[in-house]
């Protein structure tokens, strides 16, 4: 199956990409994009300060220095701010961006974490929903594995609830 969904560490995954939920700077921060960090050791932090900046729902890639991954992906989502500032789209250019450098790269398995979902609160299940069908949809015309790694067990049972259908 192309998608799945794990409760588990991404850092601890051997795919070809793994999916940072970064902030603007790409300098690391709390949540999945401090443990990105400082599990992949300086060489991430060294190629972020070179790019300088992602605009949020962008994507760029760095390699994963000591990670099993051969590269991660990093991508800025929105901060939800009530729906009102087009998050929803934002979210989905997270997803679609973070997977069309997967493609340009030949990446064939990627990793997701629940973008957006921590600190920046959105919604859990509109986050989900958003992620899975943004997806399913890209996916429809590339030959991708793509894993959703979810942290907690609310967005684990909300991934796999929307991947069997049930809304």
């Amino acid at each position: 199956m192309p998608i799945t969904v794990i409760k588990a560490d991404i850092t601890k995954l051997k795919v070809d990409a793994i999916v940072n939920a970064a902030n603007n700077s790409l300098l690391g921060g709390g949540g999945v994009d401090g443990v990105i960090h400082k599990a992949g050791g300086p060489t991430i932090l060294e190629e972020c300060t070179k790019i300088g900046w992602c605009k949020t729902g962008e994507a760029v890639i760095t390699t994963a220095g000591l990670l099993d991954a051969k590269y991660v992906i990093h991508t800025v989502g929105p901060v939800w701010s009530g729906g009102v500032n087009d998050e929803e789209l934002l979210l989905q250019n997270c997803y679609r961006n973070s997977l069309k450098l997967a493609v340009a790269h030949k990446i064939k398995s990627i990793a997701f974490p629940n973008i957006s979902t921590g600190v920046y609160r959105y919604p859990k299940f509109d986050a989900a929903k958003i992620a899975v069908n943004t997806v399913k949809d890209f996916i429809k015309e590339h030959n991708l594995q793509v894993i959703f790694v979810c942290f907690d067990e609310e967005n684990y049972y909300l991934y796999q609830c929307l991947l069997k259908g049930e809304n």
